[in-house]
């Protein structure tokens, strides 16, 4: 597994989503690297490069695991967690059933347990089923060939408020359209999921986990309601900042806010 970093400071492992890859966070990793040693992992979740061992658990508990592997694997401590998108719910597992070495948590417009996984506005759940067979999976990409779909609501359109450059969107849909590899890595990891696990990762975070929760959340997210935001940040005792002018992707949108909020959250 591919990733890379820049800076140096207390460590932030960064969890991109679904059909996207370490170029999300390119925007806010030159704000935070003064301060912080910014890890970002291209994720096995579609956008990678190298596809991961055939064998490997993509699935979200599997997932989590990756997470606290690449975290011990590194001798990190203390890890500032940032997940955002679907990466926010593999964080909440990580967080939820491997505490050891992570600090605080920093969850920004993503799965609450109000929500399904994949979420219901936009469409989402078409992605799960049509990953019961590799051809249907296949298909559905398709789509993606003609840039003027990816500002489709079901696409990126409700995750992005503004249009993503070109090289970065092909960064993104090429690996999916071209690897058969890249594929089969996706179709396990976006077939697997289920709201079930958020939801009891919500129980351990509320519960056990014991360390600082915070949460960063676009006021006009149109996939993940800012009112699950609040009812769930209400629940574990978290912090709620809120960013405007954006949607889901807040280091795209609005990278500048996103990277003053998250320090200002981490060093409370």
């Amino acid at each position: 597994m591919s990733y890379h970093e820049r800076g140096t400071g207390p460590p932030i492992v960064f969890v991109h989503g679904y059909l996207v890859n370490a170029n999300i966070w390119r925007k806010v990793v030159p704000l935070l690297s003064d301060h912080f040693r910014c890890l970002t992992p291209d994720w096995p979740l579609g956008s990678h490069l190298t596809p991961v061992n055939r064998d490997a658990d993509l699935s979200p508990p599997g997932i989590a695991r990756m997470i606290a592997d690449f975290i011990e694997a590194l001798q990190l401590r203390d890890v500032i967690l940032f997940g955002n998108d679907s990466g926010g719910a593999y964080s909440q597992l990580a967080a939820a059933n491997h505490p050891e070495r992570i600090g605080s948590l920093v969850l920004a417009s993503c799965e609450t347990p109000d929500c399904t996984w994949p979420p219901t506005p936009g469409g989402f759940p078409l992605l799960k089923r049509t990953a019961v067979h590799p051809l249907t999976y296949r298909a559905l990409y398709q789509v993606l060939r003609a840039p003027t779909a990816w500002r489709w609501r079901n696409t990126y359109g409700w995750l992005a408020k503004y249009p993503i450059d070109r090289l970065t969107m092909r960064s993104y849909v090429d690996p999916v359209l071209n690897s058969s590899a890249i594929r089969y890595d996706g179709r396990k990891a976006i077939s697997s999921v289920d709201e079930r696990f958020t939801r009891s990762a919500a129980t351990s975070l509320t519960t056990t986990f014991g360390k600082p929760i915070h949460l960063i959340w676009a006021s006009a997210d149109r996939v993940f309601p800012l009112a699950g935001a609040r009812r769930y940040a209400d629940s574990l005792g978290a912090s709620l900042r809120t960013v405007g002018d954006s949607y889901t992707y807040l280091t795209e949108d609005q990278p500048e806010l996103t990277a003053a909020l998250l320090t200002e959250a981490v060093n409370r």
